[in-house]
């Protein structure tokens, strides 16, 4: 396991230089309180929903993955508990998942790829933050090479994969205004909202879960 997290780290790491444009503003100190509490509740919801996950019908190798993603997810919401000094609102119940492996691939391949997004932010603000920058690389690296991987096989599963991403895709714009819900990043909402939404874009573009025309 270990090389090869350092493979998917390096080989993630060039494809975000290749096909990804650089963040075009800066955002002020006084933006970081508000990202460290959208983080809070994303790290929280990403522990439950890899909970969930593990409770489905998963590949041997993607069960075993969801164990050390759970790991990971436990240490950064650790962290932003110690960093915002409270605890996120606990559930009643583990948040509903896809029962199908396709739908649920891409579901947890696109929100792993909105956290990426946003660690990307964060870095700005807190580099001492860069491991949680790598392990969103190595997540989203994991659930790339497998939505790649149903996408080369059987074309029901194919099919069934790009129509949980298209309906994904759709709901993307309202869960990305609801993160950037904040006074402070007002002025920057429409530019960060158009630089997220186009990062994600290409990324499904370039794996093949979406065709540029929906743009």
């Amino acid at each position: 396991m270990a090389a090869w997290t350092t493979w998917v780290r390096f080989a993630y790491h060039v494809a975000i230089m290749e096909f990804e444009q650089p963040l075009s503003v800066r955002l002020p100190a006084e933006c970081e309180g508000p990202l460290l509490e959208r983080f809070l509740k994303a790290e929280a919801m990403a522990l439950w929903t890899v909970r969930s996950a593990r409770q489905q019908n998963v590949p041997a190798n993607v069960y075993s993955f969801l164990r050390k993603h759970e790991e990971d997810e436990q240490k950064h919401l650790a962290q932003f508990e110690s960093l915002i000094g409270r605890q996120p609102r606990e559930r009643d119940r583990l948040p509903s998942v896809p029962g199908q492996w396709p739908a649920l691939a891409v579901q947890i391949y696109g929100y792993e790829s909105l956290g990426l997004e946003f660690a990307r932010l964060l870095l700005m603000l807190r580099p001492d933050l860069a491991s949680i920058l790598e392990d969103e690389v190595v997540h989203v690296g994991f659930f790339e090479r497998e939505v790649r991987r149903i996408l080369c096989g059987d074309s029901h599963a194919a099919e069934q994969a790009c129509a949980s991403a298209r309906a994904w895709w759709r709901r993307l714009p309202r869960t990305v205004g609801r993160y950037l819900e904040a006074d402070v990043l007002d002025p920057f909402r429409e530019h960060l909202t158009v630089h997220i939404l186009v990062a994600i874009e290409r990324r499904f573009v370039e794996t093949g879960l979406l065709k540029m025309e929906l743009r």
